[in-house]
């Protein structure tokens, strides 16, 4: 029958300790669309394009100077260190959290000198206890701080002494209801969202430097084009005052001359203070000093990187962004402390052990029949609080639906990203032939009127009004390049590309 109780009791204690109070987790779905948009401008998918979520940013992007600038970044830049930082902080605090699964042991022993054979007897006493004795003097016990005690007396004359060895634990949680578990889960989950911060901030930084780099070389091209027309707007300038001083041409022509002259001025010194503003931005998102060998000196037809589309235009990809992927591990971790706050209502079992020797000499401390043991368990049932546990659960809760919502919100914002991408990948292509056309429609146009203008068939304002389209034409030319740069860029980092 005894036999019969106890195998009953350690049948019910074993599926007690499988016992977990924390809500089943569900993945939010119903956040977004099931697939990205595709209809209208939005471009379609290319059936032989390679998936973009698994190409390294080293092969994706195929100007060399900008893959050595980008690898400079990632060994440099501070935002990056600081977020490997934090995941060895949240792994080193999973970790502590974690010991609490285990007992902490300890060992530990004493020698004990006194006269006092009533302080020698209270303090044998409690370490036969495995609690805490004292007699009056100085006789000492100690236990419930995860050692017992054994000791010895022996006696010379009056004077007594007693040795002790032990080995314990104490106040191990029997986690019955799951809470250390939940509490060990949590750290655990936030762990893991830390180091997908720290892939989200990788990958944000590929892209911002790509960036940064892209836009240096635009604003080179751009400063080429200014110094190049300035040249030309000089020659009209000088043609139209020598006009204007033999009558030729009126004042009219002379000033707007030197207005669309002036303008370029203007242009060239903002550009240079530009240009050296993209290179200080590139330095700091780098790191460190970015070399010359390293700059671009301009932006050209593009094509630094490989101008891909996605293969699958399902939402489920956008699940895979690191952020995404960082925002449902808090919410898990939020899962998990709601059955931590749910198991402090329960009994909390604890228990203390202790293994020792006792012995009336230091050198019998290990002899045969020395030994002593001792157990404690202990049950704690919180019975009136004045509602703090409550109020945890309460707030578990409640920071549950705000992870939920923070979740929802990031798959949110993923799919407008991407969205917006290949919104303008649907149509920039045309915005670059359009554009390439333009630029060669006022380059025609600048011919045509100069030398009707050399003829007299036309007045000089007509060359000027064709000088000016052409100089904004091909600075918006530029501008559309660099744009479709960057969108191919946004497009691979949105997607959760670059990893590699």
């Amino acid at each position: 029958m005894i036999r019969s109780k106890s195998a009953l009791a350690l049948l019910a204690a074993t599926m007690l300790a499988g016992c977990n109070l924390a809500p089943k987790y569900v993945r939010p779905v119903g956040a977004v669309p099931a697939t990205l948009p595709q209809d209208g401008i939005y471009p379609a998918a290319a059936s032989d394009a390679p998936d973009v979520t698994r190409i390294g940013w080293q092969s994706f992007f195929t100007d060399d100077r900008l893959r050595r600038t980008i690898a400079l970044g990632l060994e440099n830049n501070r935002d990056l260190r600081v977020a490997a930082a934090n995941v060895l902080q949240a792994r080193a605090q999973y970790r502590v959290q974690r010991a609490d699964l285990v007992p902490s042991t300890n060992l530990s022993g004493s020698g004990t000198y006194t006269n006092n054979i009533q302080g020698a007897a209270g303090a044998l006493g409690g370490a036969a206890g495995g609690g805490t004795g004292a007699g009056a003097g100085t006789g000492t016990g100690t236990g419930g701080t995860g050692a017992g005690l054994g000791t010895g007396v022996g006696s010379s004359s009056q004077n007594l002494e007693f040795y002790s060895a032990n080995v314990g634990f104490s106040a191990f949680e029997l986690d019955l209801f799951g809470r250390v578990r939940n509490l060990n889960r949590a750290a655990l989950e936030q762990y893991f969202a830390t180091e997908e911060a720290q892939r989200a901030t990788r990958i944000s930084l590929i892209a911002e430097i790509a960036t940064a780099w892209l836009t240096y070389a635009s604003d080179q091209d751009q400063l080429r084009i200014s110094q190049e027309s300035l040249k030309s707007f000089a020659q009209s300038l000088e043609l139209t005052r020598a006009q204007f001083r033999i009558g030729v041409a009126s004042e009219l022509e002379a000033r707007q001359a030197e207005t669309t002259y002036q303008g370029a001025r203007n242009d060239i010194a903002v550009l240079k203070t530009r240009v050296a503003q993209d290179k200080n931005a590139l330095d700091l998102l780098v790191g460190a000093p970015v070399q010359s060998d390293l700059l671009p000196q301009g932006l050209g037809d593009g094509n630094a990187a490989l101008p891909l589309l996605p293969t699958g235009l399902s939402s489920d990809i956008l699940l895979r962004r690191p952020d995404v992927l960082q925002a449902e591990h808090q919410l898990i971790a939020q899962n998990a402390n709601i059955g931590a706050a749910r198991a402090a209502m329960f009994p909390r079992i604890s228990l203390t052990a202790t293994l020792g020797t006792i012995s009336t000499a230091l050198s019998g401390l290990f002899a045969g029949g020395s030994f002593t043991y001792t157990g404690a368990p202990s049950v704690s049932l919180p019975l009136f609080d004045g509602g703090r546990i409550r109020g945890n659960l309460d707030a578990a809760r409640a920071q549950q639906q705000a992870a939920v919502s923070t979740y929802e919100k990031t798959v949110q914002t993923a799919f407008r990203e991407v969205a917006d991408a290949l919104a303008q990948r649907g149509t920039i292509d045309e915005q670059i032939a359009a554009q390439t056309a333009r630029v060669e429609a006022a380059n025609v146009a600048l011919k045509i009127s100069d030398a009707r203008y050399r003829t007299g068939v036309e007045s000089f304002l007509t060359t000027l009004d064709s000088q000016r389209t052409a100089y904004s034409a091909q600075q918006l030319l530029v501008t559309t390049r660099l744009n479709r740069e960057s969108n191919m860029v946004e497009l691979y980092r949105s997607l959760g590309g670059g990893l590699n």
